[in-house]
């Protein structure tokens, strides 16, 4: 795999995986919400968050693996992943307005 297909894939994916919690009402864009919860079938901010951890989390596994079929992984200290989540967030923000802003 060439590195530059390896880094805008991941952008693109980072950028719909932020999205992915705000643009739907299904758990994870497959489970529908109504099977979970009584409410009428609107995610809560928290399970929007929560989605967004964990999509964070599985992204940052495919970042990792495409980093060890390039080459050497290296070793991240902890600024790294801060500034990674805040990156993350940033991107989740057309989606959130999109959400709670966009829509009345």
């Amino acid at each position: 795999m060439q590195q530059s297909f390896a880094v805008w894939t991941l952008l693109f994916l980072a950028l719909a995986g932020a999205n992915l919690p705000f643009i739907n009402q299904r758990i994870f864009a497959l489970v529908p919400i109504n099977k979970i919860s009584d409410k009428a079938g609107k995610k809560s901010i928290w399970l929007r968050l929560l989605e967004l951890i964990v999509i964070y989390f599985l992204l940052g596994g495919l970042g990792i693996w495409f980093e060890s079929s390039i080459g050497n992984v290296v070793r991240q200290e902890w600024e790294f992943y801060a500034i990674s989540a805040c990156l993350f967030i940033v991107l989740a923000f057309p989606g959130f307005i999109y959400q709670y802003l966009g829509r009345s």
